[in-house]
């Protein structure tokens, strides 16, 4: 109790002693108050002493400040640096001296900086300039610009970070100079505006690996620098570019050909000269897949517009000619010729080769365009010789020359066909020909079977007579026909290998048709055994006139075109010639060859005793000289061989429906009264492709001989 009573009273004590204590500060506080206007005087003293120290030097920073501007219109970048270096320290001492108070007198040291930081942009800018005219001046303002970027300062302002200003300064400039909008170039312009990037980028990084780079500190990587400004420059160009909606297929080209090859070859950005900095094989290509896309649909959709009117105007001008007054055109051996096929393989093939220096890809694309492309002319061509062809059998539009100008189109399809192969680009498949090659059979056929209608419009009102009683005592009537089947088929001598072999085999095949069909339809009634034996007779004479006639046929092809038959060992006499004879039945025209045959030659086709008027040739040609070269035709629906690429002609043959099967047997009169029908198409129906639907389509055909 006593130590709480002692406590208590030390604790009164301790009031007592703070009461007088906060008696006493409230008293100083008071006092305080009546010293502020005294320590205001104070301050206002310090700073007053500060400024008498700094005014000779703060009289001085009007005069400095022009003097540094003078400076950087002279392009004195260093020494103006220096000069606002020094104002920008005397404005930090006045501000630490003048407790955070700035003078109005520094308000143009910020503009005064910017106009700095200006022109080492400006310099920078023109970086390629000033290393070869004037490299102090570039590297003054580099090392404006780095020396900057070390310096720090106590007031609070935002960093100026000159350096990054400066290396922008560099990108831009570059960027401008080749790249600027008042030098994209205009339609049809691309070509030479990429052959001067090709001459004029190479140079670029070389200038600034011997120039630039050595003004700059290291770390700049200058030509890395230069690389990447170019490369992406070019690219945001490039895209620009295809944005423009009207590019001509020229443009695409060239501007594929230019990305995919020039740019990164060794001729540009794969130089030798240039250093692994250089380098831009890793960075994103000029142009992007839907770039390469757009392109090369543009580029095949144009071409395929000028190639589809190229085609036209060649067809239009092969037309035109049909009308004319003159035979076509012959070459030098003779057979019919024009430069069509020539002009339109050379306008596909061309397109296909130079589509190949792009790349692959665009060069199955023109391939496949060209394919389609031969196939529309080819029905083109198919569809106006049957506007022809109707014309002329009508009366609308005669054609002096119709069946020449048929047979010369026959040529044109031959030529097509042995060297539409040139169309075959390596490593396509072969399937993609097929079409083509189906377009092209549908043609000749088209056109041997326009051929053989206007035989038949020669033949037709002479087979009407048949079956008669002047046919029976008299061989007038199939003389006749016999005459004007050889000066109708007198001009297939103009027309090349394997089509003349055909169309001589559908001719042979078109009027025993033609004969049969008129004899099956008639009606003759024998009297007696002797009439009947003079029916078999002149059915025997018949077929014998009309083997000879086209064996005749055969032989003046043969030895007329002699030199295209591939037998080694024939010649020509000196100074011989084909001449005209009188051969065949009725001694219409044929053609004697004058020329020698050397020792062990294979012999020519000569009449047979045996065979009524010398029609059958003798078997003189063996198997071994004959082999692939002298090959038959076959039944003579077939069609025939295509001829090898390369080459215009194939040796001859002999058609199947031709060959001697040995000497014809004479009807024998039966006692017994017969009648039989013989089923054949009728002749209208007829058609040369073999397993054709429409020779399935059977006409009933009857020649009924009653006794």
């Amino acid at each position: 109790m006593w130590q709480l009573a002692r406590a208590l009273e030390a604790v009164h004590g301790a009031r007592e002693a703070l009461g007088q204590a906060r008696g006493l500060l409230r008293g100083m506080a008071e006092a305080a108050q009546t010293l502020e206007p005294l320590r205001e005087r104070v301050a206002q003293h310090k700073q007053l002493q500060a400024l008498s120290q700094l005014l000779p030097r703060l009289r001085a920073v009007p005069a400095a400040v022009a003097h540094t501007q003078t400076l950087i219109g002279a392009q004195q970048l260093l020494e103006a640096y220096v000069s606002l270096r020094e104002l920008e320290q005397l404005r930090e001492e006045t501000w630490e001296a003048l407790g955070g108070l700035e003078l109005p007198i520094f308000e143009r040291l910020g503009p005064l900086a910017e106009a700095l930081g200006q022109a080492v942009e400006a310099a920078a800018g023109a970086a390629g300039k000033l290393a070869r005219e004037d490299p102090a001046l570039l590297v003054a303002a580099v090392r404006v610009a780095e020396v900057d970027a070390g310096c720090t300062t106590s007031l609070e302002q935002a960093p100026r970070d000159w350096r990054q200003r400066c290396l922008r300064a560099l990108q831009e400039g570059l960027e401008q100079i080749h790249f600027g909008t008042p030098l994209l170039p205009g339609p049809g312009a691309l070509e030479g505006w990429l052959e001067a990037l090709r001459v004029a980028l190479p140079a670029e990084l070389a200038a600034a690996e011997a120039l630039i780079a050595p003004c700059c500190p290291p770390h700049y990587k200058v030509v890395q620098l230069w690389a990447h400004t170019l490369h992406s420059g070019l690219r945001h160009c490039l895209q620009q570019l295809l944005e423009e909606p009207e590019l001509g297929a020229a443009d695409a080209f060239t501007l594929l050909h230019w990305a995919l090859h020039v740019y990164l070859g060794p001729e540009m950005m794969g130089s030798l000269e240039l250093g692994p900095e250089a380098d831009v094989s890793q960075l994103e290509p000029l142009l992007t897949l839907e770039n390469i896309e757009h392109l090369e649909t543009t580029f095949v959709a144009k071409v395929q517009a000028s190639v589809a009117q190229w085609l036209q105007k060649a067809l239009d001008g092969e037309v035109a000619e049909w009308s004319r007054e003159q035979e076509p055109d012959t070459d030098t051996s003779g057979f019919y010729h024009s430069p069509m096929p020539a002009i339109v393989l050379q306008i596909l093939e061309e397109n296909i080769r130079v589509a190949s220096r792009v790349s692959e890809s665009l060069q199955q694309r023109v391939h496949g365009m060209a394919l389609s492309e031969l196939g529309a002319f080819l029905r083109s061509f198919s569809d106006a010789l049957i506007r022809f062809s109707r014309d002329h059998l009508r009366g609308e539009a005669m054609a002096p020359h119709y069946v020449p100008y048929l047979l010369a189109s026959l040529n044109h399809q031959s030529a097509l066909s042995s060297s539409v192969s040139v169309l075959q680009p390596d490593g396509v498949a072969s399937g993609a020909m097929a079409p083509v090659e189906a377009a092209l059979d549908e043609l000749q056929r088209r056109i041997c079977r326009l051929v053989l209608e206007a035989l038949l419009v020669e033949l037709q009102p002479l087979f009407e007579a048949l079956p008669s009683r002047q046919w029976l005592s008299s061989s007038e009537v199939l003389d006749d026909a016999c005459e004007r089947t050889a000066r109708f088929c007198q001009d297939f001598w103009r027309v090349r290998n394997p089509a003349v072999q055909l169309l001589l085999a559908e001719a042979e095949r078109t009027v025993v048709l033609q004969y049969l069909r008129a004899l099956m339809q008639g009606r003759l009634v024998c009297r007696g055994a002797d009439e009947r034996t003079q029916a078999a007779e002149r059915l025997r004479h018949d077929a014998a006139q009309l083997r000879e006639l086209f064996l005749g046929l055969v032989r003046a092809r043969w030895a007329t075109r002699w030199v295209e038959v591939s037998v080694v060992g024939w010649g020509p006499k000196a100074g011989a010639r084909p001449t005209p004879m009188c051969s065949g039945p009725g001694g219409k025209c044929s053609v004697r060859a004058g020329a020698a045959r050397p020792a062990g030659a294979a012999k020519p086709p000569r009449p047979h005793a045996a065979w009524p008027r010398g029609g059958g040739p003798a078997a003189t040609i063996s198997r071994r000289e004959r082999g692939s070269r002298l090959c038959p035709l076959g039944p003579a629906g077939r069609r025939v061989p295509r001829a090898a690429p390369g080459r215009t002609e194939l040796p001859a043959g002999w058609p199947t429906a031709l060959a001697r099967r040995g000497t014809p047997s004479t009807l024998q009169p039966r006692a017994s009264t017969y009648a039989r029908a013989v089923f054949l198409p009728p002749l209208g129906a007829l058609c040369l492709t073999p397993g054709c639907p429409q020779n399935k389509v059977l006409a009933p055909l009857s020649l009924n001989c009653a006794c």
